[in-house]
């Protein structure tokens, strides 16, 4: 294995400034792959460091760019992109894909929590730069809290077209649906996954809802009813891959980051109001965003079957939307009183990360109508 690496990615460190940066973040990603496969990878670590060396190099110097340069350009773009697929790829790890057992080796190393960790740390404290804490805290009461989760879902529900909604609806071509089914099916085809993570422990009426929203998501334990499988059915139709991950090298780094983002808030029980003030605005303004997807279909004239998952979406999410409020995120503000003003940090910081990985969607779907 260490052959490999080293004729995959060069140890020559001067060979770092004379790549381009794109090819300089392929290379290093692939270095990472290996190291995720490579069996015992502390052990080989502990005796031989270098063997990450030039990884980690890349490592520091994407992160340095993405998150401490004013202003990186497409450089920016790049590394943004290399450290949320190094991430993703560490917390997938969470997730059991019925695969090659072995790639679940280094499941628990502790050189890769290190890694998510040292992501982690300073990509938060940049995500968090963009909002405005102090005035989320100001929100001291059960009351003031539950008012202003109420006011937002309203906004949130059935909020006016903007231009992007537009464009899909009115202007988006066959190619570009298809582009567009391609990078949702990242989070699509393994749906609810990450909610699942949070409803071990004690039993009260909240882990009951939010074990309700997960049956349905799940189809009741059928696969055939499962959010997933009209999901696959609908790419299926139109001569798409089916298979999980099978459009990663099309995903924006903003979709990575919402999904990374996920990871965190669910592997981390501290985080319990935050992810589901998260979830809250996720099932809450997911119906106007599917009604899109939906009118354009429709527009292009598509079987049902190459539409089924928006309708089926549309009419669950709305419960769902329901759900969330009065059952658990209102709920939960007066269980927690002193921390009641994390559910809005939550419900806010999805609606932002969701609101920047939509553009970036509509962005490259546009590329793709252009070049069509």
């Amino acid at each position: 294995m260490q052959n490999t690496i080293t004729k995959s990615f060069s140890p020559d460190a001067q060979a770092l400034t004379s790549l381009p940066d794109q090819r300089v973040f392929v290379q290093a990603e692939q270095q990472f792959v290996n190291l995720l496969d490579m069996d015992d990878l502390d052990g080989h670590l502990n005796r031989q460091p270098d063997l990450a060396r030039d990884f980690e190099q890349v490592l520091d110097r994407a992160i340095a760019i993405a998150y401490r340069s004013a202003d990186a350009g497409s450089q920016g773009n790049a590394a943004h992109r290399f450290v949320q697929r190094v991430l993703y790829r560490i917390n997938r790890l969470k997730f059991f894909w019925y695969d090659n057992l072995r790639h679940y080796t280094n499941e628990r190393s502790p050189y890769l929590m290190s890694l998510r960790n040292r992501i982690e740390a300073v990509w938060q404290a940049w995500e968090l730069s963009q909002m405005n804490l102090d005035a989320l805290r100001s929100l001291q009461s059960p009351e003031a809290v539950k008012q202003a989760l109420s006011d937002r879902a309203a906004a949130d529900l059935n909020p006016p077209l903007s231009e992007d909604s537009r464009y899909l609806r009115e202007e988006m071509t066959l190619a570009g649906y298809k582009h567009l089914l391609s990078i949702a099916s990242f989070d699509g085809l393994v749906e609810a996954s990450r909610l699942s993570r949070i409803l071990g422990g004690a039993a009260n009426e909240i882990q009951c809802t939010l074990i309700r929203v997960l049956i349905e998501e799940y189809g009741g334990g059928r696969f055939h009813r499962k959010h997933s499988t009209f999901f696959a059915k609908m790419m299926e139709e139109l001569g798409l891959n089916s298979e999980p991950e099978a459009y990663f090298d099309v995903v924006p780094w903003e979709v990575l980051a919402s999904i990374n983002q996920n990871f965190l808030l669910t592997e981390r029980k501290r985080h319990f109001l935050r992810y589901n003030g998260g979830l809250a605005y996720f099932e809450v303004a997911g119906p106007a965003a599917y009604r899109n997807y939906l009118a354009a279909a429709q527009r292009l004239q598509l079987s049902a079957a190459a539409m089924g998952y928006w309708d089926l979406h549309i009419r669950e999410d709305e419960r769902h939307g329901r759900w969330m409020m009065d059952d658990v995120t209102l709920p939960l503000a007066d269980r927690y009183p002193e921390d009641a003003w994390e559910l809005v940090w939550g419900y806010d910081q999805e609606k932002q990360m969701g609101d920047r990985a939509a553009a970036a969607v509509v962005q490259s779907v546009r590329s793709v109508n252009r070049a069509e």
